[in-house]
């Protein structure tokens, strides 16, 4: 019982179980993400990347290595490649995941960086149209994901999608 206080295994475990409580965690070395945007900072940015305006939606935002993404609908980066078509569930539904793909990237991360995602559904009848298109998205697995369905959605899109993703790049240093 003594021998397993006084060896540099059962040492090392009491010294790692005591650390995090006392914030030292984040003294091991900072993460790029960390480095990138510095401890706290929050970056409001747009689509794009760039520092976002003042508007009341942001569709970026990236905060302690998390990138939140606001909803994605059809037309939200100004795509109307659908106009004079009837609109079909995975026909938006592709439009959203490559809005949401291009927002994810702008700030640092990729589709497998994504941890969280919120699909909305016009229709709940939409669920099997929209998951065909959504799995090509994520050939190595999906994000944990919430879908549910909706009265209605903004500028008739038939989906809508937000979520939060880990960075994992600078694209700071990449510009």
């Amino acid at each position: 019982m003594f021998t397993d206080r006084s060896t540099r295994r059962g040492f090392a475990g009491r010294l790692a179980a005591l650390l995090p409580g006392l914030g030292f965690a984040g003294m091991a070395g900072e993460t790029p993400a960390s480095a990138a945007q510095g401890t706290g900072a929050v970056q409001k940015l747009d689509g794009d990347g760039k520092p976002a305006d003042k508007g009341f939606i942001t569709p970026l935002i990236i905060h302690n290595g998390l990138i939140y993404i606001a909803g994605q609908g059809a037309h939200s980066r100004g795509n109307k490649s659908d106009a004079g078509k009837t609109p079909t569930i995975e026909m938006h539904t592709q439009m959203v995941m490559d809005g949401v793909k291009a927002v994810v990237e702008a700030g640092g991360g990729t589709m497998d960086s994504i941890l969280q995602l919120t699909v909305y559904l016009a229709k709940l009848d939409y669920y099997d149209g929209m998951n065909s298109v959504f799995k090509t998205y994520f050939p190595n697995g999906g994000p944990a994901r919430t879908t549910v369905a909706v009265a209605g959605l903004p500028g008739e899109s038939l989906v809508e999608i937000n979520c939060i993703a880990a960075v994992v790049r600078d694209v700071k240093k990449e510009a």
